[in-house]
């Protein structure tokens, strides 16, 4: 079970990458998040990030049991839930427009780097939730940054695209 939890919590190892794992982990959340929203829309990103935070919850558990360090940096698997939630205004609006994803791709740069952006900076709530010092506060941090990017995706699309008519 180690192992697994250790697979899961690296995301496959990619919490390895140095520098900066955080940044690699959303990197790789990014074919995955494209890929769910291929395979099934809108609602399979959905029940993905919904799986993606139980599996964080469990494999950090364990992960880290024993551990003073409840955030080691080598665990990515938060990024990934967190990016997914950035992702899911965009997969929304490919669904309900009936368009390929791939169409909406300055989104996807602002979904990554707004992400990127609260996560590192952990403005009020993102940062409450890390204080946890937890493996609910580890998921939690970045899920909450994901929201508040996926607010800034919102938006920067209505700033586009309602307010300049792009």
């Amino acid at each position: 079970m180690t192992e697994l939890a250790r697979i899961i919590s690296t995301v496959f190892g990619v919490g390895y990458l140095r520098p900066a794992p955080g940044t690699w982990g959303s990197l790789a959340a990014l074919p995955m998040g494209w890929g769910l929203h291929v395979a099934g829309g809108f609602p399979l990103l959905v029940a993905g990030t919904i799986a993606v935070f139980l599996a964080g919850l469990w494999s950090i558990a364990v992960a880290t049991r024993g551990a003073d360090d409840h955030d080691p940096s080598e665990i990515v698997i938060d990024e990934v839930a967190g990016q997914f939630m950035a992702l899911m205004p965009l997969s929304a609006a490919a669904d309900r427009l009936g368009i390929d994803i791939t169409a909406l791709w300055p989104g996807w740069i602002a979904a990554f780097v707004l992400f990127r952006l609260f996560d590192i900076w952990k403005p009020g709530p993102v940062g409450w939730a890390e204080r946890h010092n937890d493996p609910v506060g580890v998921m939690l941090d970045d899920v909450i940054a994901g929201a508040l990017a996926a607010g800034g995706v919102l938006l920067l699309a209505w700033i586009a695209h309602g307010v300049l008519g792009a």
